[in-house]
């Protein structure tokens, strides 16, 4: 009895895996129609009129090495680290997050701000 308790807990982990690979790659075709205009995502690579997104999460807001980012985000970032819950609100409204910052690209759907993340998030 054990075996297809087994195999169908395998089977659900096979499928999750497959579902969070599928939201990665949804995102990253996302990020290359509507976010690549502006940043760049490998690492290394220099920014573009915003700052390079490689190794986002868990990095200080306002602390891309080489980027000038305007004194309206920086004093609004200002203490605060990229993670999940602080990206949703940026990715839903900007401006709300940091007045007068530059970023103009806002992401309506909860699926695909969070296929955006999903992917950000790989990028480490």
């Amino acid at each position: 009895m054990k075996a297809p308790r087994l195999l169908a807990a395998a089977l659900l982990l096979a499928g999750t895996a497959s579902q969070a690979q599928a939201n990665v790659e949804l995102g990253q075709r996302l990020a290359q129609s509507s976010c690549a205009q502006c940043h760049s995502f490998t690492a290394g690579e220099g920014h573009g009129v915003g700052p390079n997104l490689f190794g986002l999460l868990g990095r200080p807001a306002a602390a891309a090495e080489g980027f000038a980012f305007t004194p309206q985000y920086t004093s609004a970032m200002k203490g605060r680290t990229w993670d999940r819950a602080l990206l949703e609100r940026w990715l839903t409204d900007s401006q709300t997050v940091a007045p007068g910052s530059g970023m103009v690209y806002f992401q309506d759907d909860p699926r695909k701000r969070d296929a955006l993340i999903a992917y950000l998030q790989s990028l480490q």
